[in-house]
């Protein structure tokens, strides 16, 4: 099905967005020095050709300094946004077009901008410091049709493809929101839903993820082990027309705010990977299910990952994914190529936002009596950085295309993942160093990403990991 925002498609049918493409959300407590912020809004000023903008600027005086920092810092990351609405570029360089892009991707990704300055830009700090999202945020996605994008309408989904998944992915990762945990819920729960469900199982959960009203989760790792999925401890055995769970399971993504959680459980430990299944709880229909603490970690702060307990949960056998007993492991590793090309898509997305965040800083930034730019150092490591950012892009653009044509394989999906992921890591860490002392300093958006960066080589499986599926198929 063609996801076509004009004919009828789910985003189309809400109320008309309270969101106009021209919103600058105001957020306070902006970061900056009084020098840079009146330099750089003075060449939004000149951009801009706006009257109203221009008497506003000859109007700022010391009491006005919070409100001029605050929109600087807003433009900013507007304008980097403006300046990529065709998708797939970084500012400062040649404009590209990624393949896969539509004028219906067009529309979404001006939706999807919109949404992430309105609804989370102002409010990352607070995220960070209560570990996770406002739960209003799920419904207010759900509204406009932001979730389960690729999903087909008669389930409540958008109807689109991955594609759109990957739209929306990349504007939460240039709006430098690594909390809202959507690529899990629609990204991959709702997949395993929508691929091995029954039809009274798609019926009954999907419509409710995608409005918001169920948040997803997928419970793999524990406390005993991560990537070694064979070896997992949590117990589902069969007792009449119920199973009783009972294991624990920690690093859980929407974990503390989850309503459904599909459980990777052994049914039959006798039998190594055959002997895994995946069963979905309702948290709130299932007594003696507890949530542990929601972690701290050294980056995603905003993200909510918890740990979750299993103590003789009861859910009917009816919740069982797949038609038999054992088929667990088989769906796992069916559906892992996608999970390593969400993480491929975000971690491109963050490269480019990093590399674009660096160049509007060292051009305005100086030292010894000029901009940070004029160094031949900083140019050559921009340019290594911006050379980096159109190799991952090219080839995660070819990764995506072959997802949407079906013909993603197991070891390029793992090439796309550790390879994205590595320059993840070492683009951030390049672009923290031009930024100096700032740079190490968490209100600033670059010392968030070098942060949140990486976990990314860990999750989804390991890089290395990723070398051996890749090793294998030589």
């Amino acid at each position: 099905m063609t996801f076509t925002p004009h004919r009828g498609c789910r985003i189309s049918r809400q109320r008309a967005s309270p969101y106009p493409c021209s919103t600058v959300s105001v957020e306070p407590n902006a970061p900056g020095s009084l020098a840079s912020a009146l330099s750089l809004m003075s060449r939004q000023v000149a951009q801009s050709r706006g009257d109203s903008l221009r008497r506003f600027m000859s109007a700022v005086s010391r009491t006005h300094l919070t409100i001029a920092l605050t929109i600087c810092r807003q433009l900013w990351v507007w304008r980097s946004w403006r300046a990529t609405a065709a998708g797939g570029t970084v500012v400062g360089m040649p404009t590209r077009r990624s393949p896969w892009m539509t004028d219906d991707l067009d529309q979404l990704r001006r939706l999807a901008r919109t949404f992430f300055a309105k609804e989370s830009v102002p409010n990352h700090e607070r995220w960070a410091a209560q570990k996770q999202v406002d739960r209003e945020f799920w419904n207010k996605a759900g509204e406009l049709g932001l979730m389960c994008l690729s999903v087909p309408e008669e389930y409540g989904g958008g109807g689109g493809t991955f594609a759109h998944e990957a739209v929306l992915l990349e504007e939460q990762a240039r709006a430098g929101d690594s909390a809202w945990g959507n690529s899990v819920h629609s990204g991959i729960v709702a997949h395993y839903v929508l691929a091995y469900g029954t039809e009274e199982q798609k019926l009954r959960w999907l419509p409710r993820l995608a409005t918001g009203e169920l948040v997803g989760a997928i419970a793999m790792s524990e406390p005993g082990g991560g990537s070694d999925l064979q070896n997992i401890k949590t117990r589902a055995v069969r007792t009449g027309d119920e199973y009783v769970i009972n294991g624990s399971k920690t690093f859980i993504t929407n974990g503390a705010q989850a309503e459904l959680v599909i459980v990777v459980a052994k049914t039959d430990p006798s039998q190594g990977a055959t002997g895994i299944s995946l069963l979905v709880v309702e948290t709130p229909l299932a007594p003696g299910f507890r949530r542990g603490r929601v972690l701290d970690k050294i980056g995603l702060k905003g993200q909510d990952t918890a740990e979750l307990f299993f103590d003789d949960v009861r859910v009917p056998a009816t919740n069982l994914l797949g038609s038999a007993e054992g088929q667990g492991f088989i769906q796992l590793m069916r559906q892992l190529p996608q999970e390593r090309l969400i993480i491929a898509v975000a971690s491109i997305a963050g490269i480019e936002a990093a590399v674009d965040l660096t160049v509007d800083y060292v051009k305005d930034r100086t030292a010894f009596g000029r901009e940070l730019i004029k160094f031949q150092n900083t140019r050559f490591t921009l340019a290594e950085c911006a050379t980096e950012a159109r190799v991952t892009r090219a080839f995660v653009d070819e990764c995506i295309g072959e997802h949407l044509l079906g013909r993603l394989d197991v070891p390029t999906a793992a090439m796309a993942k550790w390879w994205s992921t590595e320059r993840l890591c070492r683009v951030v860490d390049e672009c923290v160093q031009l930024f100096g002392g700032y740079g190490y300093m968490t209100e600033y958006p670059i010392a968030r990403a070098w942060a949140d960066a990486r976990v990314q080589k860990i999750y989804g499986g390991t890089n290395e990991i990723m070398k051996e599926i890749i090793a294998r198929s030589l």
